[in-house]
Parts: C-alpha cells; structure tokens; sequence
C-alpha cells in the first residue's frame, strides 16, 4: 500500500457523537485529515470507526503464539489488546514474559502487555517460576510494559503483605494502573481493594457486585470468553456507566477466536438498543485511555488504527489498518506467521494406573461421612462444594457416571511427585477422559475421567507431547500438541483452531459433555484464587477458607 491515500465512508465519531459521510486522509502511517463530504448515496457507505480493543487477555489462552493470535485477530477489527502474560510467566518465569514481547514485535499488531504481579499465584500450588518485586521493577522501568497486571491476590492487599504492597507500588511510581481480580468482594473489604490504588475489575459475575465496585471508582471489564461469560449480567450497566467500562475476552480458546473477537460484543450490545457511541467508548476508547496505549482513535494526527465495517448491527469487518497499513480484508488476514524457537519447562514421567487409585481412607469426609465433590459451572470460573455419597470398590472410590462423579486429576509438570486427586461433578463424561497442561494458574496437568484406564493414557499423550490436549475413549485418542512452554503452538492459528475444533466435537459427541467449552473448563478446575473448591498438584483447596483440606 501507498504512503498516501484516502478512505471515504461513514464517519463514526466517537467524541462528537456524530456519523456523517466524510474522507479519512492517510500519510506516512498517520491520519493527517477527515473531511465531511457531500454524497447522494450516503445509507449505501460502509461505516469507519476506531479499531477494537481487548481489555483484558491472555494470548496464551488463544493456544496460539502472539503473532499467530493477531493473525486471526485482525480479521475481526481487533487492532490492539492488553495482554497479561501472567501464564507463561508461571512456567518460565522472566524468560517466558520476554518471549511474548519479542514475538508479539514481529507483526504489526498493538500487543501492550503487564508485569504478572501473582507469580505464582498461591503457595499451595507448583509452579515453573516466581517473578518477585525485584522483577516487577526490571518490568515496570520498560515503556513497552503498560500496567501491573492483575492482582489477584487480594488477600495481600487487605492484609498489606509487604510483597504485594511493593509490586502496587512500584507499578504507582511508573504512573502505570493496576488490575484487579477480585470475584465476589464487596462493601467496605472492595473499597479497601480499589483505594489501595487497583484500578479495575474483571471478575464481576453480578450487576449488584460491579455496581459495589463501580460506586468506589473502580472501572468493571465486561467479560466474555470461552469460559467465564458474564455480558449478559452485566451489559445492563453500559448504557449508566459507559464511561468506567470496557469488553474484555480474558481467555478465548482458538476456534472462538477465528469466529469473533470484541466485534461480537458490540453487536450483541447493540442488539440490546445501547447506543452506539457508548458501547464503542467502552470497545474502542477506554482502553486506550486508561492504559495510555499508542492506539489511535480516529482523530487528526492519531495512527492509523481504525477499520471499516459494513454496517453497525453485525459489525462485519471489511477492512483492518494499523498504523495505516491495511492488515486483513473480507476475512483475510494479511499478518505473515513467522518463525519461533519454543520455550517450555516440562520435566515429569508417564503416570500409572496405581498412581491414579483413590483409597476411601486417604481422601476427606465431612462429619456425615459424605466426600467433598467439586461441582463445575458453565461459563464460570467458580465452582461449587457439595459433599456426596461415592461408590466404593474394594476400599476405592471410584466415578459414578449415571450421578456424574467423575474422578479428576492434577499431576506436576515440573518434577516428578505424588499425584492429587479428588471428584467432580457437571462434566457430564460418558465414557473416557481429558487432559490438559493448560491448567491455571501453574498449568501442571489435569484430567477428568470415567476410569482410571482413560485417565492415565489421556495424561500420558500430554506427557509425551511435552503439553497438549487430549480426548481418548477405548476406540479413539486425539492430542493437540503445544510445545510452547506447555501452553501454546507455533503452527498457523487457523490450523491450530481446526484441531481444537476436532477435539473439542470429540469431547462432546463422543465422550458425552454437555459444557459449552469442557477444555476451557477444565483449565481452571485448579485456579485456587477462584471459589469455592479446586483441586491443586498439592491437593484439594477449600477457596473460602484459602487453605488446603
């Protein structure tokens, strides 16, 4: 493309709140002037308006490297995200978070990443490395790091753990915000969180908690990944609030990504009759204030960041352009994949049937002698704690699917040890297993199964890839290799989507799950800052009592 040219259609323009036909003049990368013009036709333009912006996300979540994730990302009008690197960084440590900058600078694409503030994120758990307060100050000194990202340990913050107290500090002394991450708290203990200098939130699973949040200051990301999906609790609050909110995916497994990205918000928004320009002040504006991003926004003299859409109901994107080079057109891509060295950090052996076994004498019981059952959530990150009655075989507990009790797993990936064990519910396997390194926030490996059989062999093709899915049934095995520190792959992002989508149709048609991203799902079955019951290399964690049963 030329240094200079024009585009001409319907004018969004967010600060005037006005649309009206007009002429974008590009040079040299920037926008150099937007001119109203006359036209007869003017229904028939297609519309400009600011590039996308994702709030909130972890590439890694993608299952793609950065590069490859912007390939698909641009398609959908998406110029820019904040990106925490918080899960590389729990296998590799400073190294990991380095690589994701690195790779991210190869293609034109606004990648603005933060220092990991929880790594690792709890001490009952195994983690690859740990990133200190000395690290978040290396971190912090770069322009390219734009914020201290999210502080999921809110105890510390409350109770003033001197660590915690100096990584918020550092991050204030760089004039850069703090993210929250602080699921169900509320009154005087969220004030205490949000004065202690952390500056938005995108846990809020309810209005009545992210109205607490927003009375105090704090800015609420509207959440809608492959998992956790709270837009419809809380897109009622954008129309009151624009001003303090913006669209988030958090983590987004690659076949949703290579359907949509943060345009589907908006169009599910305005399904809802929100104004325009609030919910492109929420998708496009905020972020790039809040975090000071390089971003442009539509304005003279502003990068060229922007996109042309063919309407404003289903926000089809038409073309990207960053910093005024045209990056995917009609569903194309034009971001080039590029070569990567993989990182990982992955030292465990094969796993047997024996290590798997769970004597009702080693496993807790309640004083009705009923067993702590973790209950899965569609399209949540918390889970429930039941206590059930379970099957006994020769003094084992076994799975139970006709009442869906199935057994789960979390086996270290950094050195061999014991593995941990416990029960779940609402995974709604038939038969076989799952397996998965990705498994927030250490990503050790887990697995939930109906035997002890499929278990090993679906935690074994994950050993043997050094990281991976898999899906296994006596008569079917499928693996998804991601070499890259246990949590990504370097293939082409549109490859990559294809197989997850083949392992994610196996999982359901064939295995017998009823969850809407069962993969996506299991990753967090041993998120421990996330309640009520998880289940770490460590053991089973009760969230409430943040302590190990």
């Amino acid at each position: 493309m030329s240094q200079s040219y024009s585009v001409t259609g319907n004018l969004v323009d967010v600060w005037k709140q006005e649309i009206y036909p007009a002429e974008v003049k590009v040079e040299a990368g920037k926008i150099v002037s937007i001119q109203p013009i006359t036209i007869d036709n003017a229904g028939s333009l297609q519309y400009i308006l600011p590039g996308f912006v994702d709030s909130h996300v972890h590439v890694e979540s993608s299952m793609l490297i950065p590069s490859e994730f912007a390939r698909l990302a641009v398609v959908h009008g998406t110029v820019g995200t904040i990106s925490d690197p918080h899960e590389i960084a729990n296998v590799n440590g400073m190294e990991g978070v380095e690589f994701m900058i690195e790779n991210g600078n190869k293609v034109n694409f606004k990648f603005n990443f933060g220092a990991p503030s929880c790594v690792p994120a709890t001490i009952f758990e195994t983690a690859g490395a740990a990133v200190d307060s000395k690290d978040i100050e290396a971190l912090m000194s770069r322009p390219e790091i734009r914020y201290l990202s999210e502080m999921m340990n809110f105890p510390g913050v409350l109770y003033k753990d001197e660590e915690v107290m100096k990584k918020i500090a550092i991050a204030q002394k760089y004039n850069k915000p703090v993210d929250g991450h602080a699921p169900g708290l509320r009154g005087l203990q969220a004030k205490e969180y949000i004065d202690a200098g952390i500056s938005t939130d995108h846990e809020c699973f309810t209005a009545e908690e992210a109205l607490d949040k927003l009375q105090y200051g704090m800015k609420i990301l509207i959440r809608e990944g492959s998992a956790a999906k709270n837009f419809e609790a809380l897109i009622g609050l954008l129309d009151e609030h624009y001003k303090m909110m913006m669209f988030c995916s958090d983590d987004k497994h690659p076949d949703s990504l290579a359907v949509g990205h943060i345009n589907q918000l908006c169009a599910r928004a305005v399904a809802k009759g929100i104004d325009i320009f609030r919910i492109l002040q929420a998708a496009c504006v905020n972020p790039v204030l809040h975090y000071k991003m390089e971003v442009g926004l539509l304005r003279m003299g502003d990068a060229a960041d922007f996109i042309v859409a063919k309407d404003l109901v289903d926000f089809q994107v038409v073309q990207t352009y960053i910093n005024g080079e045209l990056m995917a057109e009609n569903g194309v891509s034009f971001i080039q994949s590029v070569n990567t060295e993989p990182i990982n950090n992955f030292s465990c052996h094969p796993v047997g049937v024996d290590d798997l076994k769970i004597l009702t004498s080693a496993y807790p019981k309640n004083e009705e002698g009923l067993y702590p059952v973790m209950e899965a959530l569609d399209g949540q990150l918390i889970t429930n704690k039941l206590y059930c009655t379970l099957p006994v075989k020769d003094d084992e507990l076994v799975s139970d699917t006709e009442n869906d009790y199935l057994k789960m797993i979390v086996v270290n990936r950094y050195h061999p040890a014991p593995v941990a064990k416990c029960f779940i519910k609402n995974f709604g396997l038939k038969k076989g297993a799952l397996a998965s390194s990705v498994a927030h926030d250490s990503h050790n490996i887990v697995a939930v199964g109906v035997d002890d059989a499929s278990l090993m062999q679906a935690i074994n093709l994950v050993i043997k890839e050094r990281g991976g899915v898999s899906a296994v049934s006596a008569e079917k095995q499928m693996v998804l290799g991601l070499p890259v520190a246990g949590l990504m792959s370097a293939e082409d992002g549109y490859t990559v989507a294809a197989k997850y989508t083949a392992i994610d149709r196996m999982t359901k048609e064939e295995l017998g799950s009823q969850l809407g991203s069962p993969f996506m799902t299991l990753s967090f079955m041993a998120l421990l800052v996330i309640p009520h019951l998880k289940l770490s290399d460590k053991g089973l964690f009760d969230g409430d009592k943040f302590k190990l049963m």
